[in-house]
């Protein structure tokens, strides 16, 4: 059976056990803490906090975290396997882009046909993080991630989405995305990762969870993706209620097997500081699916079976790596060639 790579190595996708699928463990910024102290980062505290949340974590079950902090996030995987290799939870890292329009400078020069002919780094960034380890670490990342908001498909995320695409087809990792539920692009990015030879059976789109668009949610999973009901805490952007009513319909109708629970939350973020959310989002963290949503489903009408299926089987399966292959793309000759289609 294909290993799932986590921080401390190699682990059997049936020894995951109760899994959240779509956290961060710290989402910083590194000028913003050289150039501007007052962030509340501080590394010793920050690890200290992670270690004690993910012990409490533990206690209530849940056995392995996938941090999906990759780069745009602030990824450095050096404090958090400090926390790692202090922990009962399995943690396991991630690779891809967070961009919502541009990417950096160095990319805008190297590629092929830029200034700097080289390669494509986006597809060599990703597979060496996969196959070989993220920098010098050996941490190898289990999964990829891209981004698609309100901005749409600029050339720059086609760019991104088409080097995942590549690097999924050559090592089996699955692709998570960030989607923008209330534009409906989930369907996009699954037309262009269909487009690249991208099985949507490997796709998980995430935050789709923001809506409770039934119909919308249902054209996802029925075209073989698996929905990322992931971001409960967040009452700023949707009440859990709603997020709960949602997750009940969608057993009713037998989804339960294209679902994915989480909350995208962060033991420390430059983006939502802690001060930030112990004041506007109190209940925004990685505790709150087992102390307070796994109740409210249960009372909703959900059984042990529907939430074993959401927590233990649905992540295993999305995360045990599928038999990559090395085929070219099936169009374009590079990254940022497709044309898409926007859909409303």
């Amino acid at each position: 059976m294909a290993a799932v790579q986590t921080y401390l190595g190699p682990c059997d996708p049936e020894d995951l056990g109760t899994t959240l699928l779509h956290e961060h463990v710290f989402v910083r910024d590194f000028e913003l803490e050289r150039s501007l102290p007052r962030t509340e980062w501080d590394e010793a505290d920050a690890i200290e906090r992670a270690v004690q949340g993910f012990e409490a974590l533990h206690a209530l079950g849940v056995r392995t975290v996938v941090d999906l902090t990759v780069p745009g996030l602030g990824r450095d995987v050096r404090p958090v396997l400090a926390v790692a290799r202090r922990v009962p939870i399995t943690l396991v890292a991630s690779t891809g882009f967070y961009i919502k329009s541009e990417l950096p400078l160095y990319y805008q020069f190297h590629g092929p046909g830029r200034s700097i002919d080289d390669p494509e780094p986006l597809v060599e960034l990703f597979v060496r993080d996969i196959e070989t380890g993220i920098g010098d670490s050996g941490i190898r990342a289990a999964m990829l991630k891209v981004v698609t908001d309100v901005q749409g498909v600029t050339d720059d995320v086609a760019r991104v989405m088409a080097a995942a695409a590549i690097a999924h087809r050559q090592t089996g990792v699955p692709i998570t995305t960030h989607s923008h539920p209330a534009s409906h692009n989930g369907l996009v990015q699954q037309d262009f990762l269909r487009a690249w030879g991208v099985p949507l059976e490997r796709v998980i789109i995430g935050h789709s969870g923001d809506t409770d668009d039934i119909a919308y949610l249902r054209a996802l999973m029925d075209s073989g993706s698996t929905i990322g009901l992931d971001r409960f805490g967040m009452e700023h952007v949707l009440p859990d209620e709603r997020r709960v009513a949602t997750v009940l319909e969608l057993l009713r109708l037998g989804y339960g097997d294209r679902m994915i629970l989480s909350h995208d939350a962060a033991w420390f973020s430059h983006v939502t500081a802690p001060s930030w959310r112990a004041t506007f989002a109190p209940q925004w963290h990685m505790l709150h699916i087992s102390r307070d949503i796994l109740p409210m489903l249960r009372e909703g009408g959900a059984t042990d079976a529907d939430l074993h299926q959401l927590l233990v089987v649905n992540p295993s399966r999305l995360l045990k790596p599928s038999t990559g292959d090395t085929m070219p793309p099936p169009i374009g000759t590079a990254p940022g060639t497709v044309e898409t289609e926007t859909r409303t």
